[in-house]
């Protein structure tokens, strides 16, 4: 028997005829080969034999031992781990039965160093056959995995405090002058300083900064503006109650169409918290880095001793990286993705108080024709910045998307003069698409935007020169991928790929591309935001983005869209009507002032009476005032306890007849969930020009009064005539109204007036019912949710030569009706027959 280690020596020299085992010389061959592969492992092992269980162990034991080594050596478990002795005694006699036992993180409680001590273990026990073949006694491998889990625990609550931090963040939006001088009302800076109007004007907004970094503030600031590039920077500033915190500043020049600078549009972030707990989080990942280190150590040596089990190990080890890495930025991209929507929201209120005034303003200059030529140019300026808010707006999965069943090949194919234009003749591009290509339920402007986006990317990697190639084809992701990716999930996509013959990124770059502001291109090339809105967009559509990419080889992005079961819809090109006034009451609830401000000079000048409160709360007093009210037009984001949504219920308990209309730019999730507006739910997103406002409250205002009507039914006066002319019968009406009292009381109107009646509560399902019912009419709403009424005529008259068509629609003016029939709501039986007799067959 060769045995090495300190144990060894003290073996030798133990006196084993005082146990069970016998003297040493007169142990049996299998006892020997036992504690002689045991004591000249490197790993912490302990053989209990016997029936007593006498211990014998090697070095690597003798320190997870600690206290109770060397005496432990030749005793008996149950007087040396008396505290652990239930526990023991279960496994022990498990193992002398042949079984094979193992535990992962086996909490507990040991007196090894004179004192109770909560310790973790990997347990690993295996029966030891004596020279008859039976269990002669337990090895049992012990690897301490206390530090480890104490690790993982205190990473998990630095992960905590850090979401904690991102959650808090908040931001001051502020505008200089093209010369870089504060100028005019600053309502942000002045909220969060205290400053007044003329503290602050021209360069005396570095009074609030700190002493030490107001001089290199305005030495940097003077740089950008000289080089007319992004301003980056960071200082402390003095808070109104004055506190000093640390703020990340980030400003851009605002350009007008001769590429001149307007102005300068800047934002204060405040990072206190933020690097707080930066710092924090550094010190734990160096301690966690050690803790890798001892483990990749720890199994080094397991390897050594068992392969398979080692694979095991390594396998758990990465699986449980790989999940937390997952974790780890799923939590960054939706906290910035929370961030990047609240920032869009105040934005689009700024773009909103701007076009508003310019709308106005146009009004009054009428015929002044290079004061309509600015103005023109500053709305392509707002137009702009609304498109910057939808990019943000679709990172942040906060867009209300208008999703449509889309056949990709011949979509792409009709972008491709589009893009050609975009890229230049330099590069070439290569359209490869597959046989049979499903159909997918995207939104087709979005889509458009994202393959206009990878498509410019690639242009710019490649200098101009090179080859784009754009692939279509059928997908399935199944679990094995799904395991591996984890955003992905399982099903049946339709897969669009964009691969450039360009530079390529390396690993280090490619982990950052959908985030945004994130760009590789130089200083003013870009914004940053074209990738992470083709990510957000894609993810709020339930599909996955994948992208590789090789230095030198050139990079292709994967996007991978949910297939969709329907028919393609038909794009209708449609006419905007007129716009149109009213004289009814609106109640406009609005938090921003200029916002407010705007938007109730806009209504006036419609003609209605307009009644204004600042939040919600105070809407809600003017309600109860018992003021008559028609609409209630409210923005979706608003502070205090009581939200708009609630609002918009307690009005209607009120005032049942009054008609709600909810404006935002960030909806967050309290009316539009899976990016699809809830039911009954009526929105006009910012910015928003006059014409679209006045059109749709006149269509809210209509579905609300017929709504009315259909409560209330018809008076007697608007009975239908008699019906029992064989020749008036045996006419079915294809009746589509999303709104269901609406649907309810106009198919009983036409029963009443004797026609068949096939009722459908939007456009899909309108186009099912055609294939087993027979129609000679169809009565169409002209705004239903995804396609519209002009959309469902057409592909009714496709289907149904010679159809009727009548619409029905709360707007002032129908353009480009044809020959349709157009019933303007509200309508009762009178206007009904009146509408449809004469389209009898």
């Amino acid at each position: 028997m060769t045995l090495g280690g300190a144990c060894a020596g003290i073996i030798r020299a133990f006196d084993w005829s005082k146990t069970s085992l016998g003297p040493i010389e007169a142990w049996p061959g299998h006892l020997c080969s036992t504690v002689s592969t045991l004591v000249n492992s490197p790993i912490p092992k302990v053989l209990m034999w016997g029936p007593d269980h006498v211990m014998v162990y090697n070095d690597g034991y003798a320190v997870i031992a600690a206290g109770n080594h060397p005496k432990a050596l030749g005793g008996r478990v149950d007087q040396i781990w008396p505290e652990i002795w239930d526990f023991n005694s279960r496994v022990i006699a498990a193992g002398m039965r042949g079984e094979v036992q193992s535990f992962r993180d086996q909490h507990m409680v040991l007196h090894r160093n004179g004192a109770p001590e909560d310790v973790y273990f990997d347990l690993f026990y295996t029966p030891v056959l004596d020279s008859s073949g039976v269990p002669g006694g337990v090895m049992c491998t012990v690897l301490e995995t206390t530090q480890r889990l104490a690790a993982e625990r205190d990473l998990r609550a630095s992960n905590g405090r850090f979401r904690a931090a991102m959650n808090a963040v908040n931001g001051v939006l502020w505008t200089n002058s093209a010369d870089g001088r504060m100028v005019g009302e600053q309502a942000g800076w002045s909220a969060l300083t205290g400053q007044t109007f003329e503290q602050s004007q021209g360069y005396g907004w570095a009074d609030a900064v700190h002493p030490d970094d107001a001089e290199p503030t305005v030495a940097a600031w003077k740089r950008a503006v000289e080089t007319r590039s992004i301003f980056i920077f960071e200082h402390r500033v003095r808070r109104r109650d004055g506190e000093w915190r640390h703020f990340s500043i980030r400003a851009v020049p605002i350009c007008d169409e001769d590429g001149e600078i307007t102005e300068w549009v800047g934002v204060h972030t405040d990072i206190t918290e933020q690097r707080a707990a930066e710092d924090a989080l550094r010190a734990h990942a160096r301690t966690l880095e050690r803790e890798v280190r001892h483990r990749e150590r720890a199994e080094e040596q397991l390897r050594s001793l068992n392969e398979t089990l080692e694979c095991r190990v390594a396998a758990a080890v990465e699986e449980r990286r790989q999940a937390l890495a997952a974790l780890a930025q799923a939590q960054k991209m939706e906290t910035v993705g929370q961030l990047t929507g609240g920032v869009a929201h105040d934005f689009n209120n700024l773009l909103q108080v701007v076009s508003g005034n310019l709308q106005l303003l146009a009004r009054d200059l009428a015929g002044n024709e290079r004061a309509e030529r600015r103005i023109a140019s500053a709305m392509e300026g707002v137009q702009r910045g609304s498109k910057l808010a939808a990019q943000l707006l679709a990172f942040g999965r906060r867009q209300a998307l208008e999703p449509k069943v889309v056949n990709v090949t011949r979509f792409v194919r009709g972008m491709d003069e589009m893009l050609r234009r975009a890229i230049g003749e330099g590069i070439e591009i290569e359209t490869i698409a597959s046989g049979g290509l499903w159909n997918t339920f995207i939104d087709p402007t979005q889509i458009e935007n994202a393959l206009l986006n990878l498509a410019i990317n690639a242009r710019d990697a490649m200098d101009g020169q090179g080859r784009l190639t754009i692939e279509l084809g059928n997908a399935t992701l199944d679990e094995d991928y799904a395991l591996v990716n984890s955003e992905a999930v399982p099903g049946q996509y339709v897969m669009l790929a964009v691969t450039d013959t360009g530079c390529g990124m390396p690993p280090d770059i490619l982990e950052k591309v959908f985030e945004p502001f994130f760009s590789t291109k130089a200083e003013g090339k870009g914004s940053g935001l074209g990738l992470s809105m083709v990510y957000g967009f894609v993810k709020q559509s339930g599909g996955h983005v994948k992208i590789y990419s090789e230095v030198g080889h050139g990079t292709t992005i994967r996007l991978y869209l949910p297939r969709a079961m329907e028919r393609e819809d038909v794009e209708v090109a449609t006419i905007s009507p007129d716009v149109t006034g009213g004289s009814e009451t609106i109640l406009v609830v609005e938090d921003d002032e200029g916002v407010r401000a705007t938007v109730v000079e806009m209504l006036t000048d419609l003609g209605y009476r307009v009644l204004k409160a600042v939040d919600a709360q105070s809407g809600l007093n003017v309600v109860e005032s018992g003021i008559p009210i028609d609409l209630l037009f409210t923005d979706v984001v608003m502070p205090g306890p009581l939200k708009s949504t609630e609002l918009a219920r307690k009005a209607k308990e009120r005032l049942p007849g009054i008609a709600v209309l909810f404006t935002s730019g960030y909806t967050e999730n309290s009316i539009v969930h899976g990016g699809r507006l809830d039911a009954g739910v009526d929105l006009l997103s910012k910015p928003y020009t006059r014409e679209a406002l006045a059109r749709k409250v006149r269509h809210v205002l209509a579905n609300e009064r017929q709504r009315a009507n259909a409560i209330q039914k018809a008076a007697p006066a608007a009975k239908a005539p008699d019906m029992s002319d064989a020749s008036t019968a045996s006419c079915t009406v294809l009746l589509v109204e999303d709104d269901a009292l609406i649907r309810f009381s106009a198919a009983e109107m036409l029963r009443e007036a004797g026609f068949s009646v096939v009722e459908a509560a939007h456009g899909e399902d309108a186009l099912r019912l055609l294939e087993r019912a027979t129609i000679q009419i169809l009565m169409t709403d002209m705004n239903l949710p995804g396609m519209s009424g002009r959309e469902v005529a057409q592909k009714v008259r496709e289907k149904v030569p010679g159809v009727r068509v009548v619409f029905a629609t709360g707007e002032g003016h129908v353009a480009d009706a044809g020959d349709a029939t157009v019933l303007r709501k509200p309508y009762d039986m009178r206007d009904l027959i009146k509408a449809l007799e004469p389209l009898r067959r």
